[in-house]
């Protein structure tokens, strides 16, 4: 079962995650043939590669966030 993706919107993180667990245990049933087995595991690259990408960016902005801080921290004691 492929969760839909609506038109002009990503999926999620949630949704993706949700998917490769859905992927992972219909090739761990070993009931996919061949063909779907590579179907599988294409689809599953790209729901990698775009939770990869998600990480990657919250990463980033927690990355900023803790910069932000340190900014405000070191202007605060430069007040004094």
């Amino acid at each position: 079962m492929t969760v839909p993706e609506p038109p002009g919107e990503r999926l999620t993180y949630e949704a993706a995650t949700a998917r490769l667990e859905e992927i992972i245990k219909r090739l761990d049933s070993g009931e996919a043939g061949l063909r779907e087995t590579l179907e599988l595991c294409r689809e599953g690259r790209t729901l990698v590669e775009l939770c990869a990408a998600e990480l990657e960016a919250v990463g980033r902005g927690l990355e900023e966030l803790r910069l932000d801080d340190l900014v405000a921290r070191l202007q605060a004691g430069a007040g004094d």
